[in-house]
């Protein structure tokens, strides 16, 4: 025993323990630290025969919710073809902006560029919620500008009409203009849309502003263009979406 004691206060291991009736007595002799040690060292390595350990049941990792996953330009890249068809339809004086066009674009597409914002932005996909935000901002407000301009809302005169949408016009031109220089690093296909979109409100302006209706159906064939692009973009979302492969966009113009 005086060897065994002789042992622990030098801080060596101890020797030969078999002529003592408990053998775990020595565990309560040794220094907390070295006591500490040797009780790691036995949970990692696990403990000699016949000697008990007490394990600590392992504590059950809690589920944790995950991230909200999908593709938003499933539901903002298809509401935005169906309201550009119908204002290209309106453009070309297929049907008039006031009564045809209205329905669709209040509450196909301007409800549904909102809804795929929200969504990506719930999924932290900044700039997808951006290009979303801005589209669902211009088709709510074209609504708001034509009925209030047809029934007199706003307290825009005849007169002022024509300035009236003119401005309209060129504060969302300045904006998707920024909005396409900012696309340079988007697949190919994205710019196309913008610029396209740029196109059709020079056009839509100019006609505006010289009471052309050559130029307005002009901007509505420019029109056409950028949704036949869309209806691609989405038909390729469409494609991932069901387990099939994405479509080549283009490569962007900036790498």
């Amino acid at each position: 025993m005086r060897r065994l004691l002789r042992d622990i206060a030098e801080n060596r291991e101890p020797g030969d323990v078999t002529t003592l009736r408990d053998a775990s007595v020595l565990t309560q002799l040794q220094p907390p630290v070295e006591r500490k040690i040797r009780e790691d060292t036995l949970s990692t390595t696990g403990a000699p025969e016949g000697v008990a350990q007490d394990v600590e049941a392992p504590v059950a990792e809690q589920a944790t919710v995950g991230p909200l996953t999908g593709d938003p330009a499933i539901v903002g890249v298809p509401t935005f073809v169906v309201g550009s068809v119908m204002l290209g339809l309106a453009l070309i004086n297929y049907a008039p902006a006031a009564g045809g066009a209205l329905p669709i674009i209040i509450l196909a597409t301007g409800i549904g560029q909102l809804v795929a914002t929200l969504w990506a932005a719930a999924l932290g996909q900044s700039a997808v919620a951006a290009i979303f935000g801005i589209f669902s901002g211009f088709w709510l407000s074209y609504a708001a500008l034509v009925v209030g301009l047809t029934h007199g809302w706003w307290g825009v005169t005849p007169a002022a009409t024509v300035h009236t949408v003119a401005a309209f016009l060129i504060s969302w031109l300045i904006v998707i203009g920024v909005l396409t220089l900012g696309s340079l690093r988007l697949p190919l296909a994205f710019t196309l849309i913008f610029a396209l979109i740029d196109v059709a409100l020079i056009l839509v302006l100019a006609a505006t502003i010289n009471g052309s209706s050559g130029l307005n159906k002009a901007g509505g064939i420019a029109v056409f263009a950028f949704a036949a692009i869309g209806a691609y973009v989405f038909a390729g979302s469409l494609s991932v979406a069901t387990g099939g492969k994405p479509f080549p966009l283009g490569r962007p113009v900036i790498t």
